[in-house]
């Protein structure tokens, strides 16, 4: 831990971090290229591209996500309707897309990228997204049931949200080959 983080924000970064080390390694993946994409991090094409077919997605994610800078200047204060309307649906479809990847398999996961991709000022509106783009009908009725069942009541119903940002943002890690210890 570093001289200038408190130890409140020590712990809050390791429970991130925990966290997500309990997704699957593709759910991982997903989170880290969707974060160098929407963060605009590095080549995401040059580093996570595999294939010509996940080369093609990754360049829709990055049409899809040009549409993120809008989405945080736009977070409404309150939730009257008028103001969310022009928040709300482009929220749904960015939403919808990145759930439609098949890797976000849990509401946590998708909040989890969420908060990173748009900020701590979106979770209010997350669990609304989340169930509204779920539900939409791209989606396999089996994906469907298991995204829609991933989400708690106490998440779904939450009185008040937190408005710390998240401390942890999962970056590509270079593979190292182990070196012998020296003794």
């Amino acid at each position: 831990m570093g001289s200038r983080m408190k130890p409140a924000e020590g712990a809050m970064t390791l429970s991130e971090m925990k966290e997500f080390a309990s997704f699957p390694s593709s759910t991982q993946r997903y989170i880290r290229r969707a974060l160098d994409i929407g963060l605009d991090r590095d080549d995401a094409l040059a580093r996570w591209s595999r294939d010509v077919v996940e080369a093609a997605s990754i360049r829709a994610q990055a049409r899809i996500y040009d549409r993120l800078p809008d989405l945080r200047a736009t977070i409404p204060d309150d939730s009257a309707l008028d103001a969310i309307e022009p928040f709300m649906a482009p929220l749904i479809t960015v939403s919808a897309f990145d759930l439609g990847q098949g890797r976000l398999t849990s509401f946590s996961a998708y909040r989890f990228l969420y908060e990173r991709l748009v900020g701590a000022e979106v979770r209010p509106f997350l669990p609304a997204a989340f169930c509204a783009a779920a539900a939409m009908p791209h989606l396999h009725p089996d994906l469907r049931r298991k995204l829609l069942q991933s989400i708690s009541e106490a998440a779904a119903t939450a009185s008040g949200w937190s408005s710390r940002q998240p401390a942890f943002y999962p970056a590509w890690v270079e593979k190292v080959d182990a070196q012998p210890m020296a003794h």
